[in-house]
């Protein structure tokens, strides 16, 4: 495997900006992830790093090496789309042994048989081995387009939003093993995805995304605990953080116009009255959404105690976080 490493690179499309000098390092054995909405450049990353587009400035180092002039194939990249990439003629077998019969690799027959019987056992699909790619399901189709990849031992793995079709259960089971077989083989994974659970669950890095540019990138818990503005902030917690008025609850630091409140740093018992809505009780915990002089805010709540819509209930925010008037982080 490979650090990998983004000097200032940038791709744009006509008059639309895919990226804007983006410059990041992916370290050697990490998994990282890349959020933000639709048209914020996590697949236009993927693609100048994997070499099927050609950036018009900056650099992609792979494993010490400048790889602007080399092919996708030179590059030593295995990339998983959104979309099946199958052959769709060959059986499953067939299709998780392709990237291993190339000349280059040079790789036994005993050694091929292996590896495509321990990743179809992982991926839940060893009895599909001899069927045709037309005969599966979509998430079986997925499960082996991820399964090409794995087979192989390549610089870097590139995943674009793989777990998407699947079903809850299985992307479920499938983030857990994505997770232990990166840990285990020691690869270095850049992932795409619009899921705040899996890039809480699985990343040792988060980038995160907007308009092309890079606009934070660390740890889960330091993008979650100390986002540098609204829009990151909104990016990871499920449920989402809470935006309102800085003047809802006072005393907030001069400059702020918005504070965000998570959920779980929500007090009950003093402070502002809200009025109960809904409450959703989830077994481990219950939610609780409230309106307050208009304003939607959802807080934690215990299981065991009684809540009853329309009834009223104080609360306050614990250690908020506050936001200026462009959406910037002030304290």
């Amino acid at each position: 495997m490979a650090e990998v490493v983004l000097k200032n690179l940038s791709k744009s499309y006509g008059d639309d900006v895919g990226i804007e000098d983006v410059s990041m390092t992916i370290p050697d054995g990490a998994f990282v992830v890349l959020l933000g909405p639709t048209g914020a450049g996590k697949t236009t990353t993927l693609r100048l790093i994997s070499g099927l587009d050609k950036a018009d400035g900056g650099e992609v180092w792979i494993g010490g090496r400048n790889v602007g002039a080399d092919t996708p194939a030179q590059r030593d990249v295995a990339m998983v789309f959104q979309q099946y990439s199958l052959y769709p003629h060959l059986t499953v077998r067939d299709n998780l042994a392709f990237p291993l019969k190339s000349p280059i690799l040079k790789t036994p027959v005993a050694e091929i048989e292996r590896k495509v019987a321990e990743v179809a056992r992982v991926l839940q699909i060893s009895h599909k081995l001899d069927n045709k790619a037309t005969e599966l399901s979509g998430g079986e189709m997925q499960r082996v387009s991820i399964g090409r990849a794995l087979v192989r031992e390549p610089s870097i793995y590139l995943m674009d939003e793989p777990l998407s079709s699947l079903d809850a259960k299985l992307r479920t089971d499938l983030r857990v093993e994505l997770k232990r077989i990166q840990a285990n083989l020691g690869a270095t994974l850049l992932y795409v995805t619009h899921d705040q659970i899996e890039a809480m669950t699985m990343a040792t890095h988060v980038g995160v995304l907007n308009h092309g540019r890079l606009v934070q990138y660390g740890t889960p818990r330091e993008i979650y605990e100390n986002p540098n503005s609204l829009y990151v902030a909104s990016r990871l917690g499920l449920p989402r953080i809470n935006i309102v008025p800085a003047d809802l609850f006072g005393n907030a630091p001069a400059g702020t116009t918005q504070i965000g409140m998570r959920p779980e740093h929500i007090t009950q018992g003093e402070g502002q009255e809200a009025q109960i809505n809904r409450v959703e009780h989830l077994g481990d915990h219950a939610r609780l959404h409230l309106s307050l002089q208009g304003h939607a805010i959802t807080t934690i709540a215990d299981p065991h105690a009684s809540y009853t819509p329309g009834t009223t209930l104080k609360i306050a925010p614990k250690d908020p976080l506050c936001f200026d008037a462009t959406g910037a982080r002030i304290y």
